[in-house]
């Protein structure tokens, strides 16, 4: 059977798993003799083995193998978790994820056998009483031998054998193999029934041959069973063999078998001969007493399904508990929400003309329902499908307590990593990318940011440097700030490293704020690092951060005080898709402001305005705001009066304000946003376009950008 259909299963389950053992080997660092955490590891290493090895991939099976046994001795507590170990583990983790990514990119696992690991992995387990593991790996066969002879209530004594199957085992068996009956059991939680089955089924004929399936092959792959479904086989193998194999497949909770004798077992012709036989030597009476088993039989008949129903009863109320989730290729969820765009398109062509003939007639109330009902839909199901494309950014941050315990040993620095707000959900097409900038700033934080522990120690700072990840929304952003309790930037430090490479001069440098000078560590291949090392130095970092942020369309900006720390914010939109906007008119064009970022709307008087530094600015209820007049950004020419008052529309990034000076105000709408790609590349306060209800096109401000 071909098992690449189920690649993306295995790849997706595979890396839940590494990410979990990761987490768990962490925790089992901090306090070696959890038991929890301990029984946790062995069954995702137990999973991991079952998987690779019915997928085919045996170096990967090998080594998950040898991390398996290491644990149970540990579980049995023969081995005790030491440094050593926990580093040793993690490397096999390491060598599991290279295996992983092979597999993704080739669906090969490559030729490294990792032995220099397996033999470390064997070398813990001579170490620790490795003479007694035998007996103990043998120990779940001998348990499990009561069930595997259970000679009675064996479902495939039950299964329907047709003359030509019955006469295969016959001579099978005449041939020496062995005929078993196998019931296999799936974990209630399993959501994917029929891909178990199937591997199953796989894992099986590696070293059987399946004479015949209880629901048929065609029921089990179109999941028409419960939890169990029943094999008879022929094989040369041993039966703990075969159950080990079929047991390897995770998420199955139990495999029963024995060895069947077809002694009872009698083919049709077989039967009507017997019949025959019997109708010849009965006496006179007994045809009175076949009559009667004909009006008993379909008494005793039903009575066999009877028990079904209350099997299903009495699993109703476990049902929730279920894990109800469906993997979804992204793809088609951005085929669905483009869709969802066209929707919301259609609905604002049809207000547009709405309005238009409320002017012509008044007599259109049903006409306004239909349009009312439309745009509670379009909502709605924008609202269902925002919610599906959303996920928690906590896939992505698990991986990086593992990322800062290694930088510790590698930095000989004490570092710890606290997060918050691993919950906070954003769009599945941006949680995708913000990986890599997200690694990068802490990296950063722990070379550049944390001084050494001496330094430490004369400053009167604790011994362990702190990082920070938190994330939060506001409003319709999420923000995501890396902040450490170290050094700082040093401003004159970065200034001079500028003037020496060349990329400012010393009279630029004399007049650069200091937030301009900061600013230019965003440079491609700018590093103040005194060295290169594996961890930074080659001024990589960054400007990759900036890019990949702003190819997003959020913003990155950084404040540093020196001496205490600094703090990286990372500010993004919720969705990149649909978004709710106030429209205005700047000159005689159109233009939409998302309203997450909108404060308040204000009416002004020019006597209002005062001047600082040369720039327009307006004290409003105790905070002085700076004026953005939208027309001269934008070079159009306003159609107000400079005698008339100003409509302000005051914008909020982060603690910042600023006040976009407009002409006219259309009101608030759903827009879809479409990319403009490369044609304005330039105009950085320019995120993209929509189209209104009329056909007209409107560009939409990025308020982060102006401010």
């Amino acid at each position: 059977m071909d098992v690449s259909q189920y690649l993306e299963i295995f790849l997706d389950e595979t890396k839940e798993h590494l990410q979990n053992l990761n987490t768990r080997i962490l925790e089992l660092e901090a306090d070696p003799e959890n038991a929890d955490t301990i029984n946790e590891i062995f069954r995702a290493a137990h999973s991991l083995k079952g998987m690779a090895g019915t997928m085919g991939y045996k170096r990967m099976q090998n080594l998950t193998h040898d991390m398996e046994n290491v644990f149970s001795e540990v579980r049995n507590g023969t081995i005790k978790v030491k440094p050593e170990m926990i580093d040793v583990l993690f490397q096999c983790l390491d060598a599991l994820e290279e295996y992983t990514d092979n597999i993704q990119s080739s669906a090969d696992e490559g030729t490294n056998d990792n032995e220099p690991l397996i033999k470390m992995l064997n070398d813990i387990l001579n170490g620790g009483g490795a003479e007694d593991a035998p007996a103990k790996e043998e120990a779940p066969a001998a348990a499990a031998a009561p069930a595997e002879k259970a000679p009675e209530g064996c479902k495939w004594d039950s299964v329907h054998l047709d003359s030509s199957q019955i006469s295969v085992l016959r001579e099978a068996q005449a041939q020496g193999k062995k005929v078993y009956g196998l019931n296999v059991l799936v974990q209630e939680s399993c959501i994917l029934k029929a891909a178990r089955a199937f591997l199953v089924f796989k894992a099986v004929e590696e070293l059987a041959e399946i004479i015949v399936s209880e629901p048929s092959a065609q029921d089990v792959e179109d999941e028409k069973f419960d939890r169990d479904f029943t094999l008879i086989v022929l094989s040369d193998a041993e039966l703990d063999a075969v159950i080990k194999a079929a047991e390897n497949v995770s998420e199955i909770e139990k495999v029963t078998g024995a060895l069947m004798t077809l002694e009872n077992r009698k083919t049709e012709e077989e039967e009507a001969e017997e019949t025959a036989a019997k109708e010849a030597a009965a006496p006179a009476s007994e045809p009175a007493k076949a009559e009667t088993k004909p009006a008993a039989a379909p008494a005793a008949k039903p009575a066999p399904p009877a028990p079904k129903p209350a099997e299903e009863k009495k699993q109703t109320p476990s049902k929730p508990v279920v894990n109800r989730t469906v993997r979804v290729d992204i793809e088609k969820l951005d085929a669905l929400m483009n869709l969802v765009s066209e929707l919301i398109i259609a609905k604002n062509s049809l207000v547009s003309a709405s309005s238009q003939e409320q002017e012509a007639s008044t007599n259109n109330n049903s006409f306004n329902e239909q349009i009312e009902y439309l745009e509670s839909v379009t909502t709605n199901l924008h609202e269902s499908v925002m919610k599906v494309r959303m996920v928690p950014i906590e896939s992505v941050v698990n991986k990086f307590p593992r990322m800062i315990r290694d930088l510790s040993k590698k930095l000989d620095k004490k570092m710890e990593l606290y997060m918050t707000g691993e919950e906070t959900e954003l769009d599945r097409t941006v949680v995708d990318e913000i990986g890599d900038p997200l690694m990068h700033l802490l990296r950063n934080s722990a070379d550049h940011g944390l001084e050494s522990a001496e330094v430490r120690a004369q400053r009167g700072k604790p011994a362990v440097g702190s990082i920070f990840l938190d994330a939060y929304q506001d409003g319709n952003n999420v923000v995501i700030e890396v902040r450490d309790d170290g050094n700082g930037i040093d401003v004159e430090a970065v200034r001079n490293k500028a003037i020496e490479r060349g990329t400012i001069t010393p009279e630029q440098a004399a007049n650069m704020t200091d937030k301009e000078v900061i600013d230019l560590l965003f440079l491609p291949s700018f590093s103040t690092a005194k060295q290169v090392t594996d961890v930074s130095g080659r001024g990589v970092g960054l400007d990759v951060v900036k890019s990949k942020i702003e190819s997003l369309s959020g913003e990155v900006e950084v404040k540093s005080k020196l001496g205490e720390g600094s703090t990286w914010t990372i500010r993004l939109p919720l969705t990149l898709a649909i978004i709710q906007a106030l429209m205005v008119v700047v000159g005689e064009e159109k233009y939409a402001i998302s309203l997450g970022s909108i404060q308040t709307l204000e009416d002004i008087p020019p006597s209002d305005i005062k001047l600082v530094q040369n720039k327009e600015v307006i004290h409003l209820r105790g905070t002085v705001i700076p004026l953005i007049r939208l027309n001269e950004v934008l070079d159009v020419e306003s159609k107000r009066s400079p005698e008339d008052n100003l409509i302000v529309v005051i914008v909020k990034k982060g603690d910042k304000l600023a006040g976009l000076v407009i002409d006219e105000l259309i009101g608030q709408q759903e827009i879809v946003i479409k990319t403009l790609g490369k044609y304005i590349k330039q105009c950085k306060f320019i995120s993209g376009a929509t189209i209104l209800g009329d056909g007209e096109i409107a560009l939409i401000l990025d308020a982060n950008a102006l401010i």
